[in-house]
């Protein structure tokens, strides 16, 4: 009998040993599902949290590029007439010059007041589209941002030195922009 209990005791020790892997394998089995829930649940978070960020880029994205149009096109406005306003710099130069080579004549006293009308009507037209000219003196310190050196000639005096001697050419602005730089000869 010792036998057959010991048997039994093996049987039973084997039947709760089955039981108890059964219930382990059950309660694993709980814990993974609760774990793929979980990380179910935290994938989900995880690509809530990227598309948020992709929302977030691509909307402060728009915005700037928003900015930057309106501020382009804010620029546009301003300088449209640039090539226009280029292209007439030559004539205003050539009206200059013929006032000066004019008032040497004194014969030609209504041809000058004539050309000096024209003259100004064109300048006051052009100054209307912000056109203006750039003020430069002679003795005035050189720049090189502002004008553009055409030469150098030794200096008259030694407060001439690095200074501007003459003006070729007068410089002119569009709104802020230089159009075209005043030409200018320095002091050595």
């Amino acid at each position: 009998m010792a036998k057959k209990s010991k048997a039994k005791d093996i049987e039973k020790e084997q039947v709760n040993g089955l039981e108890n892997e059964a219930v382990a394998v059950e309660e694993q089995e709980q814990n993974s599902s609760e774990k793929e829930e979980l990380t179910a649940e935290q994938k989900l978070k995880a690509e809530l949290k990227q598309e948020k960020d992709k929302y977030l880029r691509l909307f402060a994205e728009f915005e700037n590029y928003r900015k930057r149009t309106s501020r382009e096109r804010v620029e546009l406005f301003a300088t449209a007439s640039e090539d226009v306003m280029k292209t007439l710099l030559p004539v205003l130069d050539d009206f200059e010059r013929a006032l000066t080579h004019i008032e040497e004549d004194k014969e030609a006293e209504e041809l000058r007041k004539g050309v000096l009308l024209i003259y100004k009507k064109l300048l006051s037209t052009l100054e209307q589209k912000g056109l203006k000219a750039i003020a430069i003196e002679k003795g005035d310190t050189f720049d090189a941002d502002i004008h553009e050196a055409v030469t150098q000639i030794p200096a008259p005096s030694d407060d001439l030195k690095g200074n501007i001697i003459d003006v070729i050419e007068k410089g002119y602005k569009l709104g802020e922009k230089i159009i075209r730089y005043p030409k200018v000869v320095i002091g050595l």
